[in-house]
This record gives structure tokens, sequence and C-alpha cells, in this order.
């Protein structure tokens, strides 16, 4: 729970740094406890909120995100995502590609393109998962030239990440091993 808070605060921050506070800080000001009123749902709420808040951002910058180096790193992040833990379930991987095709950002590209590039990366990551690591964050590392998709790439994991809810130690690890290849601190994410 302290985990999502600390994110929480990181997003938080990362919008003021955005500059979109307008709308958005009025709305859920900086006392977060005010959330907290919906008695014992507020770690729930928070996650959900969080989530939302990444998707949000992703959304603003959806006319930015029209690349293939953002196409093939996000792909590339979800499976590590998904296989964060070695093993990848088929109703995992098929809950995943359901929030692959639904994202809205992910839109800007045909279904078919995502679905491949996350299944190959997923199966290279299940045949020899050091292996499937490395060619996942070599194309991840591509998406680092533009700052605006190396953070959208990672928005993405996030999203996936939290989508059921918990966040694994293994997706943080994830998550903060492609940020090192994007050149972006993981503190700005709160991993």
């Amino acid at each position: 729970m302290a985990m999502w808070d600390k994110i929480k605060d990181q997003a938080k921050t990362f919008q003021q740094s955005q500059g979109t506070r307008g709308a958005s800080g009025s709305g859920q000001g900086s006392h977060g406890p005010a959330g907290g009123t919906r008695s014992g749902s507020s770690s729930g709420g928070s996650k959900a909120q969080l989530i939302g808040m990444f998707k949000s951002q992703l959304a603003s910058a959806k006319n930015e995100l029209k690349s293939g180096a953002y196409r093939d790193a996000s792909m590339a992040m979800c499976a590590l995502v998904a296989a964060a833990d070695g093993r990848v379930e088929p109703a995992e991987r098929q809950r995943v590609e359901e929030l692959i095709v639904s994202n809205e950002v992910l839109q800007n590209f045909p279904a078919d393109q995502l679905r491949q590039r996350f299944n190959q990366h997923v199966d290279r990551l299940l045949a020899n998962f050091e292996q499937g690591k490395a060619e996942a964050l070599q194309v991840i590392t591509k998406a680092a030239k533009k700052p605006a998709e190396a953070r959208a790439v990672v928005q993405t994991g996030m999203v996936v990440a939290g989508a059921d809810g918990s966040f694994e130690p293994s997706e943080q690890y994830a998550i903060r091993e492609a940020c090192t290849a994007l050149n972006i601190p993981p503190s700005e994410f709160g991993v």
C-alpha cells in the first residue's frame, strides 16, 4: 500500500513538473487523505486513481505517440511486465492483449501489429528469459531519443502492471530496468 502512495506522490509531482497542474491539480489537490473518506477503499482507490492518471497522461500525449519506436518499445515493455515473474499463463497473456488493444493511445496502431509484437516478445522471454529480456530492453532503448515517448513507454508498462490491482516486485523490477534503458530515473515512477 505504501508503495502505491509513494508512486501516487511521484506521479503527482511528475504531473506538476509537466505543467499540467490546471484542471487536474485543483480536483485532487495536495490534501490526499480527502480521498480516504470512502472508508477502507482508499488504497484500492489510489491504485485505480493512479492507473487512471497514467492513462490520462498517455491520452493527452496521444497525438505525439504515433511512431514505430513507441509502438515497438511499449509492446516490449508490456511483454516484460507480463513475463516479469518468468511465466505467463494463457489467461494472463490474453488479459494483457485485451488491455493493449483497448488502450486509447495504442489504438493509433492496428491491433494485429500490436498483438504480433507483444506475443513475439512473450514467446522469446518464455523460451529464454535472459536473452528475451535483453532483446526487449534493446527495443525499449529505441524510444529513448524522445523523452515524451520514453515516459509514455514506462506509463504504458505501469498501466499494464497495475491493471490486476497488484504491483508485484518482479513487475517493479522490470519497470526499473526499462527506466534505466530509457535514461529515466525510476524514482520518477516510484519504483
